[in-house]
Parts: structure tokens; C-alpha cells; sequence
């Protein structure tokens, strides 16, 4: 059986239909799940997502057109195609069958040929229209961050604030900058909106993530070589510095550059030329240098790591990027961010996301800071079935009251205020009182009632 085979839910109440298409199914090589009842049909096809569903008109219980009904009206199931098995020949019946929601049908007794064809064309029909939406999914959202001239950084926070100040204050300079933060905090983001607000916004923003490469090709990386400077150099080619003349050149995680590679990274930066590996010629190039890391610079140079004059070069002005537990008003707002840009990518909609996911994403404490906090989210959106964010994404659940550890303490004081500042600027995005708690109480995914007991106990007034 094929790696991507198609998976086929047999729903039948005769044990003797379900052995003999699991058996002419298996022999054409689709997976097959069975279930004898239109309930449990419902709560499998939910669970396992399959390709397609055989279904029979005539069971007890809820019949196969009760079956298919709900299965529309979910939306987690809407979207798989059923044929319909059916020993009934009048044509108002199968027109009810197409007007439920039915792809086709299959009469009994079926013919094999028939059977398979019409579940392979049906199959394939399916998987080109999923393809199909995650290409338009994908190229809408690469258009849009095409065209997104928006702030990259998210949130309201004060510590966030101080680092928007800090871009705004070096970018229409051409000062070096270094940008310091633990893994996963958007210190590449930061080097594209000093670019983005810098008059070199036009030219190049490149990129080398020196941790990336072996120690003996950063050199070739950084500034090029001749061609024939050393085996498997072919041809020439030019290195980072001359690919971002006239622009900006991000060196990520700087602090992993060799020695050999950081006395000639020195030289440019004091002279503003190189030589290319292999060369003779020095070139001479017009680059703004952004380094960032995530290494604490001032040990490793005091380790021997790190050339404390290369240090005080690359730190001409600092930005640090704080983790996000230490923003976690932001929280919230990063959420959602996130959500949509992620389901955008994967093709979903999604109305709202689950109290209990903010309340557990709030609680946790990100050791891998955004970066953890989009791939949390990207588990969520795949584990979701309907249209609101309510898989765990591997969040453990947040902490009762009164139970946070001493470690927690200071997080857990300040999840009502996280809270009371949420459920505010849901109600500032929506106009109108009564309308404004309704319309903050879905994008909030409460009822109405809840929220206004939520704003009793934080103090929210109906007209704030």
C-alpha cells in the first residue's frame, strides 16, 4: 500500500457489504475504516478525516440521508466527498442524495469496475481541489507580506515600545547595530524594519546565518572567491558583502564566526574592503552591517571567543529584544497575529481562538520565545477540526489558582491585568455598547453572558 494512499469510511449495516469492499478497495490499495451506523459514521469520519465515504441509505438508526445532512452541517466534515450505496431506483431519491450534499452514487448490486472508478475519479477530484486551495492560500499570503508595509513587530507592550524607539532612532543612519536576544525573540525582524526605515530600503537586505555554515567556507561566504582558490572552486563568485553593496547585510548569530573569519570581518568593517578567497584585488564595497545573536558577547570575548575589538565594532548600537515572558501583555495580540497568518499559509479559516488556549499560552513560559509560539500554534491549527483554535498545540493547562510555584509568581499576578487589557481592546476594536460586547464576545469566542461576568470580576465598565 502506497505512503499516501487514499482512505476510504465504509458506513453499512450488513457486515457482509463491509468485508466485500474492504476486500476490493484493499486489493486497489486505499485504506478502508468501517463503521455499521450513521452515529458512529459522525464521530469517526470527524476523528479520522477520510478521503471519502461510502455511505448506505438504508440503515437503522439515523439513515444514510440523516447521516450525510449532519455531516454537511459540520464543518469539519463538510468538505469530504460521499457516494451514496443505495438498491433504490427512483430518481427523486437520488436527486435528494445530490441535494444533501452527495458526490454520486453506486447501486446495488454494484459492478467492481464501476465501484472503483467512481471512487478513484472522485478521490483524485478531491485532492486537486485541496491543492489547488493551498496554492491560492499560499501565494495570498505571499502577496500580502509582499505588500505589508504594517509594523513586523507585534504588540503594545512597554518593552516593546523601547525597541520601536530604538529602530526608529539608528535606521535612517548607517551605523552598525547590533541586535541581542535569546533564540526565537525576532531579531531578524528588527534587522528588516531598520532596512525597511533606512534610506537603503531600495537595495538589498542580505542575509548570513553564520552558525549555519562550516568554519571552512564562511570566508567564501562572506567575501567570495576566485575561481581555482580552492578544490571544487570552479568558478568565481561573489560573497555576501559585494551581493549587499549599496544595502544592508544581516550577520545572524555572529557570535558562532570562526577567529580566522572574524580578524578579516574587523577589516572590512574599519576599511570598508576585502579580498576575495583566492584574490589579490581588494574590493571595496558600501554596506550597512546589522550582527545579531543570541550569545552574550561580553562573556565570550572575556572566554577568548570573541575579539573584544570586533566586539566594540559590531556595538556601535545595541537593541535588545526582550523574551516574551518578559512581555507577556502581548500575548493576546501575538495570538491572533499569528493564527491568521499561519492559517492564511495553511488554507484554514478560523473565526476565533479557544479562552482556554490564551489562558494556557499565557501561563506558559516560552523558552523558545515567538519562534515556540508559532510552531505551538501551527500544531493547534492541524489538531483544530472546526473553525475556532482549540487544540492544545502541546500547551500544558494553566496552572489553578493559588498553585503557581515562586518561579511562576509574577506571571500569575498579572494574568488578570493581561486579561483585563484583552477583553479591552476587544471591546476598542468594536463600536457601540451593546454592540461592541457582542461583537468583542465573538472575536473573544465567549458568550455574551460570560463576558459581561468576566467584566464584572476585572471591573470593566459596559461603557468602557
Amino acid at each position: 500500500m502506497k505512503p499516501d494512499a487514499a482512505t476510504i469510511l465504509i458506513v453499512d449495516d450488513q457486515p457482509l457489504n463491509i468485508d466485500l469492499l474492504e476486500q476490493e478497495l484493499g486489493a486497489a490499495g486505499y485504506r478502508t475504516l468501517a463503521e455499521r451506523g450513521g452515529e458512529a459514521a459522525l464521530a469517526r469520519a470527524a476523528a479520522a478525516m477520510p478521503d471519502l465515504i461510502l455511505l448506505d441509505l438504508m440503515m437503522p438508526g439515523i439513515d444514510g440521508y440523516e447521516t450525510c445532512r449532519r455531516l454537511k452541517a459540520n464543518e469539519a466534515t463538510r468538505s469530504i466527498p460521499v457516494i451514496f450505496l443505495t438498491a433504490l431506483k427512483e430518481t427523486f431519491e437520488k436527486l435528494r442524495a445530490f441535494e444533501l450534499g452527495a458526490v454520486d452514487y453506486v447501486t446495488k448490486p454494484f459492478e467492481s469496475e464501476e465501484l472503483l472508478a467512481r471512487v478513484g475519479t472522485h478521490v483524485a477530484l478531491r485532492r486537486e481541489i485541496e491543492a489547488h486551495r493551498r496554492s491560492k492560500a499560499t501565494i495570498r499570503a505571499l502577496v500580502e507580506q509582499m505588500h505589508d508595509d504594517g509594523d513586523p513587530l507585534v504588540g503594545d507592550s512597554p518593552a516593546l515600545a523601547r525597541v520601536r524607539e530604538r529602530i526608529a532612532q539608528v535606521a535612517a543612519t548607517d551605523s552598525t547595530v547590533l541586535i541581542e536576544g535569546e533564540t526565537g525573540t525576532g531579531k531578524e525582524l528588527v534587522a528588516r524594519a531598520i532596512h525597511a526605515q533606512s534610506a537603503r530600503r531600495e537595495r538589498a537586505l542580505v542575509k548570513l546565518n553564520c552558525a549555519a555554515l562550516p568554519h571552512e567556507l564562511v570566508e567564501s561566504e562572506l567575501f567570495g572567491h576566485e575561481k581555482g582558490a580552492f578544490t571544487g572552486a570552479h568558478q568565481q563568485r561573489r560573497g555576501r558583502f559585494e551581493l549587499a553593496d549599496g544595502g544592508s547585510l544581516l550577520l545572524d548569530e555572529v557570535g558562532e564566526l570562526p577567529l580566522q573569519a572574524q580578524s578579516k570581518l574587523l577589516r572590512v568593517l574599519q576599511e570598508r574592503e576585502f579580498e576575495r578567497v583566492g584574490g589579490t584585488r581588494a574590493l571595496h564595497v558600501d554596506v550597512r552591517v546589522i550582527a545579531a545573536t543570541n550569545r552574550d558577547l561580553q562573556a565570550e570575548v572575556a572566554a577568548g571567543r570573541f575579539r573584544a575589538d570586533l566586539y566594540f565594532r559590531l556595538n556601535v548600537f545595541p537593541i535588545r529584544l526582550p523574551p516574551l515572558r518578559e512581555r507577556r501583555d502581548d500575548i493576546p495580540r501575538l495570538l491572533q497575529h499569528v493564527v491568521a497568518r499561519i492559517a492564511r499559509r495553511l488554507g484554514r479559516s478560523v473565526d476565533g481562538i479557544a479562552p482556554a488556549f490564551v489562558e494556557r499560552a499565557l501561563a506558559h513560559a516560552w523558552p523558545g520565545n515567538v519562534r515556540e509560539l508559532e510552531n505551538v500554534v501551527e500544531r493547534a491549527l492541524i489538531m483544530s477540526r472546526g473553525r475556532l483554535l482549540d487544540g492544545d498545540g502541546g500547551l500544558a493547562a494553566a496552572p489553578a489558582a493559588g498553585t503557581a510555584s515562586a518561579g511562576d509568581a509574577s506571571a500569575s499576578v498579572s494574568l488578570l491585568d493581561v486579561e483585563r487589557a484583552h477583553i479591552r481592546r476587544a471591546l476598542d476594536a468594536t463600536r457601540g455598547v451593546i454592540e461592541g460586547e457582542a461583537g468583542a464576545a465573538r472575536r473573544l469566542g465567549l458568550n455574551p453572558s460570560t463576558l459581561r461576568g468576566r467584566m464584572r470580576k476585572l471591573g470593566i465598565r459596559r461603557s468602557g
